[in-house]
């Protein structure tokens, strides 16, 4: 028998080092409600077959998917499962007393494996956060060779909470807090030179934040050559890949960062409440563990996540999510997005009154993308046009702030997305293009 974990290294070890998987469960036979039987994952799921996998809200056409990732009907009857599995089992199980490996530690190795063969890395070097923002706040708060006067820099499309977190390395720690605007009309070749302007003219900067796929606008950003950029100054860099991961078909060592946080929810489309924070191994002691925590080793990453309890399902699930990703593809995945954006993109692009804000260079966007109607100024220009694409077109999309040159639509197709959604979207933008002139 395995000898509980006492209640506070439980709690410490709750975010990173969760849920037993399904196998172990099945294993240990227990865990799995008759009522609530599995559903199988296909080997390999086609592209032209994933509407079919997934529920969806009838008689709208979501193009606002950037905010999380609808689950697929495997992961969230998965899902459903573990919900009854925890709920039934409770402390029995989460205490690490069952036999067989059903506990709480052997579902948190499931989970930071399945991320780590995801992205290409250690599960070592991975620890599983409730969101993106989560991992992205702890890299950046808690940045270790950071000292009064060193400067730390952030550009307008990055994510609000991690600007935050960075204006707090300026109000807590003593950093001078440097902002510049991304290029726009940008290009592979400005946006470069805006970053190697601003590390210039920052000769203090200790700390990058690089968004690779933007929130705001969908602009892809360089990330490698940016990130060596950095480094040649002795900047460090933490990538902001929550659009990026299980959206483009990439693996993490492809960014050259040594740290890096994403929303597992997102993309990867696993139940909400599930992040994950990267962090290089032989980096892990420039990141201070989380609010003095000593009931994780500090050389180990999980110490770098706030102890607590979580949506252990959730997380339990993340395995069923990851396989759902490779069995659809990641270069496939890609490719579906990408030709779900191209097809509205192109139906308007020589629309006079349509201001795309992401460059034609598939290298600068993948699927999402941000646009101005001509005259659209204000944030309340913005929320009216995406109020009378949801009344009168039944076309969900969102406004986004903090752009330097004003708001913006955001459209994001999803994985169950058709060519029907894109072409509602073109066509109410063409009746639409003289909303505001």
């Amino acid at each position: 028998m395995i000898p509980p974990l006492p209640r506070r290294r439980l709690l410490g070890a709750a975010a990173p080092v969760l849920l037993a998987s399904s196998r172990s469960a099945v294993a240990a036979g227990i865990g799995v409600p008759n009522d609530l039987p599995a559903t199988p994952l296909p080997a390999r799921i086609p592209v032209s077959a994933l509407p079919a996998q997934y529920d969806v809200a009838p008689d709208i056409h979501n193009l606002e998917n950037g905010y999380w990732g609808i689950m697929p009907r495997v992961v969230a009857d998965t899902y459903a499962r573990h919900q009854a599995e925890v709920n039934r089992d409770n402390s029995i199980w989460a205490r690490n007393v069952l036999p067989g490996g059903a506990c709480l530690a052997a579902g948190g190795r499931d989970a930071r494996a399945a991320i780590a063969r995801q992205v290409g890395c250690s599960p070592e070097e991975i620890a599983v956060t409730r969101s993106g923002s989560d991992a992205l706040q702890m890299l950046i708060t808690n940045y270790r060779p950071l000292k009064p006067g060193d400067a730390v820099i952030h550009c307008d499309l990055d994510y609000d909470a991690m600007i935050a977190a960075m204006d707090w390395l300026g109000t807590r720690r003593g950093a001078e807090v440097v902002k510049f605007s991304m290029p726009e009309p940008a290009t592979t070749a400005n946006i470069l030179q805006a970053y190697r302007d601003v590390l210039a003219r920052t000769p203090r900067a200790k700390l990058l934040l690089v968004t690779q796929v933007s929130n705001r606008t969908g602009l892809v950003t360089p990330v490698r050559e940016i990130v060596a950029m950095a480094r040649e100054r002795g900047v460090d860099t933490v990538v902001d890949a929550a659009h990026g991961i299980a959206c483009l078909d990439f693996r993490i060592g492809d960014l050259g960062a040594d740290f890096a946080g994403w929303s597992v929810h997102k993309w990867t489309s696993a139940p909400l409440g599930t992040g994950a924070m990267f962090i290089r191994r032989e980096r892990i002691p420039d990141i201070d563990v989380a609010f003095d925590n000593h009931e994780i080793p500090p050389t180990e990453i999980t110490a770098r996540v706030p102890a607590g309890t979580v949506d252990f399902a959730a997380v339990l699930t993340i395995p069923t999510a990851v396989d759902f990703h490779f069995a659809v593809g990641a270069a496939e995945k890609e490719r579906h997005l990408r030709a779900l954006r191209d097809r509205w993109v192109e139906a308007v692009r020589d629309v006079p009154e349509v201001e795309l804000c992401v460059p034609d260079d598939p290298a600068r966007y993948c699927t999402i993308t941000s646009f101005r109607l001509r005259g659209m100024r204000t944030a309340e220009d913005a929320r009216r046009l995406q109020h009378v694409l949801l009344e009168r077109h039944r076309i969900h999309t969102v406004w986004r702030k903090g752009v330097a040159r004003g708001p913006v639509i955001r459209v994001t197709p999803g994985l169950y997305s058709t060519m029907a959604d894109a072409d509602a979207l073109s066509a109410a933008l063409q009746q639409e293009r003289r909303m505001f002139v």
